[in-house]
């Protein structure tokens, strides 16, 4: 950050609508924010930021690294509940919140939270126009000239909540250099040049989406285009009027940017690329894309939060094959399938080690059976080998729903509808959505007619503070659960049912 304060002051990093932010300004605002710290917290606390994609959030993301302390983005959907248990268990010390976004009161919601914690951070409220916390310039302004720390690459300094089929989120870890080497991957493949602009859709609070905002414009000479909220149309027009190069997204991203580009008649001839992956990816998308925006790379990708792009995709508009047929190739990670006994095997379940994966989780325990013992991160993910070196994600041993790019853990919901009165028993499942990519359906078995429908365990559910994306968008009334020898609900044959149900029935589009 000082080197491009130096060598190119002038160089705009981020676009956040009207507001341009040069090196020199960036680094100014982080060594100062970065200083207002260290007045108020110790070195090594956790900072934590629920900020859309603001360019406030890139001078917090980098003071936090400049002060020695750890980074902690969450998303801006989370709610009270959830946001409550997150900030417990990072013992975060401070928390950087908008005023208001999206109609939702944040300092409202953090004065509730606040006095349930045994030991509160300091709230900072961002574009607050009156808050009961702290605001956000009078923060910056407590500067003071403590000298910034020596800092090792190899410590951690970013922990991201990833949704588990264990129900409770775990806190995944990762370093300067981990974070290093994967900017230096997705320079070295796709075709990434200084100058170069990243439309940053995806949220921050990503992996995905801090690693464009925040690293690659210091680390690879970018530009980062955020979007607060998704806009298709106005997408379109921001990636003409910004020049941008790049983009990454799940499904419903690339089917909306297409349909917009459409509709606008523009072909985006300026993308160089766009990888597609955290949700299934259609081979019919991939190659209808590729065939309207006809100078661009777009490819499937696969990664996760703890080995992020463990594949690059085939970013080659020549390999449309491999592009849309499978997930790609491997890159900087080492890659090995494994049978049920843990063999090697060309089909099983997708294990990856590399110098871009996690150090670790917060709590030791949730490394148990994470690891096997070559150090291969254990994906719970199944997948096999086609064309010697491309892999293809068949399935998921986990049992995550993603819609619309975002993790939601089933039993984290089941776990939740179990408290309300007149449910005995649910299962909750992923089915396909043509508009998010995939639905969550609550198969309940009722106490009492009538059936809890889609309205009343919303209501239900956002009373507990539940964040509205993990809310179930179907119900299916079951007068028993199918289950094994064991005891253990089989998942598999409730989906089965519903997809054919769903087949002979289509279910209508839900509108947030």
């Amino acid at each position: 950050m000082q080197r491009a304060a130096e060598q190119t002051p002038d160089r705009v990093v981020i676009v956040d609508g009207a507001v341009r932010v040069d090196c020199r300004t960036l680094h100014q605002q982080a060594a100062t924010l970065a200083r207002a710290m260290l007045t108020r917290v110790a070195l090594g606390s956790v900072v934590s930021f629920m900020l859309p994609n603001w360019h406030e959030a890139a001078s917090i993301y980098l003071a936090t690294h400049l002060a020695g302390m750890i980074a902690n983005p969450i998303l801006p959907s989370l709610r009270d509940r959830e946001l409550l248990f997150l900030l417990d268990d990072v013992q975060s010390r401070l928390i950087f919140v908008p005023g208001e976004f999206r109609g939702f009161d944040y300092g409202a919601m953090m004065t509730r939270v606040a006095p349930q914690l045994s030991s509160p951070p300091t709230v900072v409220a961002v574009r607050a126009a009156a808050s009961d916390h702290v605001p956000y310039a009078s923060f910056v302004a407590h500067d003071t000239q403590h000298d910034l720390p020596a800092l090792d690459p190899d410590a951690v300094r970013f922990v991201l909540y990833t949704s588990g089929t264990t129900g409770a989120p775990k806190g995944v870890l990762h370093t300067q250099n981990s974070i290093h080497a994967l900017v230096h991957q997705i320079g070295e493949h796709w075709l990434v040049e200084p100058g170069d602009a990243f439309l940053v859709a995806s949220p921050i609070s990503h992996i995905g989406g801090s690693i464009y905002a925040f690293e690659c414009p210091l680390l690879l000479g970018t530009t980062a285009v955020l979007l607060d909220r998704w806009d298709a149309a106005a997408a379109v027009d921001i990636a003409t009027s910004e020049r941008c190069t790049h983009m990454a997204g799940a499904t419903p991203f690339l089917e909306q940017l297409l349909e917009a580009a459409k509709h606008a008649d523009t072909r985006l001839r300026g993308l160089k690329v766009f990888v597609c992956g955290g949700a299934s990816v259609a081979p019919a998308l991939i190659r209808e894309a590729a065939a309207h925006f006809d100078q661009t790379i777009v490819t499937r990708v696969y990664g996760s939060t703890e080995v992020p792009v463990t594949t690059v995709g085939a970013p080659d508009r020549g390999d449309l094959a491999h592009a849309a047929e499978t997930d790609g190739r491997v890159a900087m990670a080492e890659v090995k399938l494994c049978d049920a006994s843990g063999c090697r095997s060309d089909e099983g379940e997708i294990r990856a080690r590399g110098p871009q994966m996690l150090v670790g989780y917060l709590h030791p325990e949730d490394e148990a059976s994470v690891f096997d013992d070559e150090g291969y991160y254990r994906t719970g993910d199944l997948g096999r080998w086609t064309d010697v070196s491309y892999l293809v994600v068949s399935g998921r041993a986990k049992d995550i729903i993603i819609r619309n790019g975002e993790n939601i853990s089933p039993k984290e919901v089941e776990d939740y509808l179990r408290e309300h009165p007149n449910i005995a028993e649910v299962a909750i499942v992923g089915l396909p959505d043509a508009r998010t990519g995939e639905r969550a359906c609550a198969a309940i078995v009722p106490r009492q007619l009538p059936v809890p429908d889609v309205a009343e365990l919303r209501v239900f559910l956002k009373t507990l503070g539940v964040a509205s994306f993990k809310i179930p968008e179907q119900v299916h009334a079951m007068e028993s659960l199918p289950k094994n020898a064991a005891g253990k609900t089989l998942k598999h044959e409730i989906r089965a049912r519903l997809l054919a149900e769903n087949q002979a029935d289509p279910l209508p589009t839900v509108n947030e």
